[in-house]
């Protein structure tokens, strides 16, 4: 009997090569999983289908993760206001967490020999992958063609050929991976320093010029409605913000940024869900939250992101840092007020019942309602003693 390898499958080239790869030259029965989070449609799902079985997989899955996604990760993103450099909304690195966990479970459902994936040695994915299996399936073999044996696009598109595999894997000027957090964009700019992205390399092109006015309501932090149109999971309002935001060519971005193989790594992505949710969510807490809230917040926010862009979603102190923000999101409710215009968006403004922003304890520079003069003189003069003090001591201006 056949030993079972359980194939990551995006149905592209590298991908493709690896199905036919394991079952020809190997010997393996494969079993081939596409995990959507975000990226895929229907007629994708059928497209993905009838290209693995062309490939000659004993078994195709198409499995539908964008709501664990959500669940088990942005989520987080959202409460943490987390932007990678302040800039990147870990679209991709996010992704490949929750597609590993989920091939890892498929694994140990079939009873698999073996796990494989389409990586390359260049990347942050590989690292991604091989430490989710390792941790969550140690026993099973994993297997990955395309760095193993350092294969070029042409050596691929040959063995297909070879097997008499005739598809089309013209190579895009772009690559580009769609998902619910955004899209990264990949071309020869994004290989220096100097240049940036195209308008065409983009996936979504400007169609509107007119600003328009987008409302957003936060419960506890979660999303529930976009323009007064409530939803039934927060997934259908992030996809919702996306549709009526990029068209504006609203989120585009070049991250640079150290990458888990130590080398300086820069990417191109269009996130105008992702960008306008959480700016939206920060502007909110920044009217719900308390001083020192927002600071330990924000330092713990920083950690998440850097070890989940670093492969590192499984340790445990991933779930403190979670049940941290999970907790200060009590307050965070009302509705944002934003405009969205060409290449940008302006947050206008809150309302909240929770709002620490509150007229009757006065108004910033205008009434004061809360303190007298006194009380101020009395509070500065105990505020600067230890200042004084250190100051005569060491005899300093």
């Amino acid at each position: 009997m056949s030993k079972k390898v359980v194939l990551a499958f995006s149905g592209g080239l590298d991908t493709s090569y690896c199905a036919k790869y394991l079952s020809e030259t190997l010997g393996y029965e494969v079993h081939a999983i596409t995990i959507n989070t975000g990226g895929f449609d229907k007629n994708d799902e059928v497209l993905l289908k009838e290209k693995a079985e062309k490939l000659g997989v004993a078994s195709y899955r198409f499995i539908d993760a964008s709501e664990k996604y959500y669940n088990d990760c942005v989520k987080y993103l959202i409460f943490g206001n987390v932007l990678k450099n302040n800039t990147y909304p870990l679209s991709v690195s996010a992704e490949r967490t929750i597609q590993a966990q989920t091939i890892a479970e498929s694994a140990l459902e079939i009873g698999a020999d073996a796990i494989a994936h389409g990586s390359t040695g260049a990347g942050n994915d590989q690292v991604r992958f091989d430490l989710i299996f390792n941790v969550m399936c140690p026993k099973i073999e994993i297997i990955t063609p395309i760095r193993d044996l350092s294969l070029s696009r042409e050596d691929e598109i040959q063995f297909l050929k070879d097997h008499n595999c005739e598809m089309d894997f013209d190579k895009a000027k772009y690559s580009i991976n769609k998902g619910l957090w955004g899209t990264s964009v990949g071309g020869k700019e994004t290989l220096t320093s100097r240049f940036s992205l195209p308008e065409e390399a983009f996936p979504s092109q400007v169609e509107k010029t007119e600003p328009s006015n987008l409302e957003i309501e936060f419960k506890n932090g979660e999303l529930i409605s976009v323009n007064g149109e409530t939803f039934s999971h927060p997934v259908l309002a992030i996809q919702k913000i996306e549709e009526l935001a990029s068209p504006y060519g609203i989120g585009r971005d070049i991250h640079v940024g150290d990458t888990i193989v130590g080398i300086k790594g820069r990417v191109g992505f269009e996130a105008s869900s992702a960008s306008i949710i959480i700016k939206a969510h920060h502007l909110l807490e920044k009217h719900t939250l308390s001083k020192y809230q927002q600071t330990i917040k924000s330092q713990l926010s920083d950690w998440y992101g850097n070890w989940l862009h670093e492969a590192l979603f499984l340790d445990p102190v991933m779930r403190n840092i979670e049940s941290f923000l999970q907790d200060s999101q009590r307050t965070v409710n009302g509705k944002v007020f934003i405009t969205l215009h060409p290449y940008r968006f302006v947050l206008n403004g809150i309302e909240s019942e929770n709002d620490l922003m509150s007229s009757k304890f006065g108004s910033y520079g205008e009434e004061n309602l809360a303190w007298s003069g006194d009380d101020v003189k009395g509070y500065t003069k105990i505020l600067s003693n230890s200042l004084n003090i250190y100051h005569q001591v060491n005899k300093l201006n």
